[in-house]
Parts: structure tokens; sequence; C-alpha cells
């Protein structure tokens, strides 16, 4: 028997963040699994489609044969709560939740409630809800009224690296990687090292800054009114290889995020063996395990700046966690693949 499904994102399946990764890796994975799948770009935009954007959207996934599962990522399927409806009784349509919507950071009250609500509206059409992690499934579970039997978890896989011996040249090397938006909390970072200029550090960033370019232009105007410009690199969106790179070439990872509902560059930054430092939302703890890394409370900028110079002026430290990093273990994408597969099985 052919098993067949569509994956239906929003814009270039190649763009640089998490959700689309997860959603590149596991239709690769499917695709060797012997899935025949077919893509769906439903336009750009999202969350925030315009009119035709959305009309578009609903035209294409109406458009999908009925009989084959239909994958629908979270951050166009949120907010198409009217075509969910349309097509709830005709068509098999999946929910992939990377995060909610309504938990971006920098949202106004009524905006979030907005998102929520159209999330929430369009989840109740799905016949089944895949949430990439189990932090993530509780806050579907407890706010968005998703029934925990149609609902699974498949967290993304993880890749192995050698850990390469670290120069050592007495500049620690610290690494951010993520899209340069609200949410992944740069400006506590900047602000952080700020108050750490006697101590010899240097911080790479590599994450898109075409997501939102007025947080783009803070964080730049930040590093330059803290006199902090020959520290900070604003790498942007930087290939695959060029990563691998970045990873290499650091003694620690800091991502001070305010929230996450997984977080793969945590994930590969423990598989490159570096130590982590970052805060306790979302599902960051699940993610970081305790003896690879140090968590503080998301927004508490004396906690980070703390946890910073500890693990800046105590090589030991570093190489503890380290260690830990080395020995943690994530599923592959081999596995997380096969687990993917299950869940349209059963509901083909």
């Amino acid at each position: 028997m052919v098993k067949v499904a569509a994956f239906a994102v929003p814009g270039d399946l190649a763009t640089p963040t998490g959700g689309y990764a997860y959603d590149r890796r596991i239709i690769a994975e499917l695709d060797a699994l012997g899935w025949q799948i077919e893509l769906s770009n439903l336009g750009d935009g999202f969350p925030r489609p315009a009119a035709d954007t959305r009309a578009g959207a609903l035209a294409r996934l109406a458009a999908l044969p009925a009989a084959r599962p239909i994958v629908i990522d979270g951050l166009a399927f949120g907010v198409l709560p009217e075509a969910a409806q349309a097509l709830r009784l005709s068509h098999t349509m999946v929910a992939l939740v990377h995060h909610p919507l309504a938990l971006e950071t920098g949202l106004s009250a009524p905006e979030a409630a907005s998102l929520q609500a159209s999330e929430r509206a369009a989840l109740a059409c799905a016949r089944h809800v895949v949430a990439t992690s189990a932090a993530t499934a509780r806050v579907l579970a407890s706010d968005y009224g998703v029934p925990t039997g149609r609902l699974s978890v498949v967290e993304p896989g993880t890749d192995r690296f050698d850990a390469r011996p670290r120069k050592g040249d007495g500049v620690v090397a610290l690494l951010a990687v993520g899209a340069i938006v609200p949410r992944k909390g740069y400006d506590l970072l900047v602000a952080a090292l700020a108050r750490l200029k006697e101590l010899p550090w240097r911080l790479v960033i590599a994450g898109d800054g075409g997501r939102s370019p007025d947080t783009l232009a803070r964080l730049q105007a930040d590093i330059a009114r803290l006199g902090l410009a020959d520290r900070i690199a604003l790498r942007g969106a930087v290939s695959a290889s060029e990563l691998a790179s970045c990873y290499a070439s650091a003694d620690l990872f800091v991502l001070p995020s305010r929230f996450e509902g997984y977080g793969m560059a945590f994930a590969e930054a423990i598989a490159h063996g570096l130590p982590v430092v970052a805060t306790n939302a979302g599902a960051i703890p699940q993610t970081v395990p305790p003896d690879a890394g140090v968590l503080v409370p998301p927004d508490d900028a004396p906690a980070l700046t703390a946890a910073l110079r500890r693990l800046i002026e105590n090589p030991d430290e570093r190489d503890r966690l380290a260690a830990g990093a080395r020995a943690a273990k994530f599923p592959s994408w081999r596995e997380q693949g096969a687990l993917f597969a299950q869940v349209l099985s059963k509901i083909a």
C-alpha cells in the first residue's frame, strides 16, 4: 500500500528557523520511510496573512486529495480557523504546533487573546494535533482544549557531533543562535554582558534579522550605545556549514529566551558538547539537562549576569558542564521521523 501525505507550510520551506528545520527533517525522514509527501506552500506573511493569502491558502488546502492526511504547520493553521472549519468534514487535517502563537513575546494583550481564540478554534477542527514537546502538549490540553486522545508529542531529532577541543586562548567565545525576535531575549543578553566588560569574552549571534527589523535595529543600537560593537558580531542567517563552524568555535552557548516550544538550538549546542546558559521558560528545562547547563528565570537580568560571570570566570565549571553535554542523549531524526510516521499511519 502506497503511503501518501501532504505537508502544508507557510512560505519557503528553506526559511532558516527551527520550525521550518523541523518540517524539512521530518519530511526527509518520511520520504526515507517510503512515504510520498506532497508539499503545499500556503503563501507568505503568516501569522498575519493578507486577505488574498488567506483565501489562497484555503483554496490550496481544499484542492488537496481528501483521502490523505494533511499536516499543516501551526504558524499558518492557527490563523486559519475558517479554513479549518470548512474542511473539517472533508479532509484529514493534522495540526503541527511548534509553539502556540499567542505566546510570542511582544504581543499586546488584545493581540494575544485574538491569536489564542483563533488557534483554539482551528485546533478544534483538526483530526489530530502533533506538538513538538511535552510542555507544549500540556499547554494545548490545558489552555486550548485539545483532548489528550487527539494529541501526540514528536520532539525534534538531534544529530550527534564529535566535540572538538577548545582553543583556550583566554577569551571565552560565546554563541547565541536564533532569529532576532523579541522572544529570544537578545536585549537581555546584551544588557547582561555590558555589566561584564572587565571579563574576557566575545559573542557571536547567528540568526535571521529579517523576521523583526525593529528588533534588529534596537539590538544594533543597544550594542553601539553600550560600547560592545568590537565584542559582539551579528552574523545574520548562516548556512548549515557556517553554523557548525560557529558551534565548533564556541566555548559557551547562551540564549535567554522568554519562551521556547522546544528549543532546537539548545539541543544542537549540547550535541556539540557546549555548556548552556538559558532560562527555565517553556520546554527549555526538558531540553537542557541540569548537568549540561545553568537555567535562570526569564527576564531576570541579575541572575543572567551572575550565571555568565560564573561560567566565564571558571573554566573548570565550563568543563564540568561540557562533560554533561557530551553525555546527554537525544533522539535521532530517524527515530522521530518513525514516530511521526506512526501518527500518520494511525489516522490515515
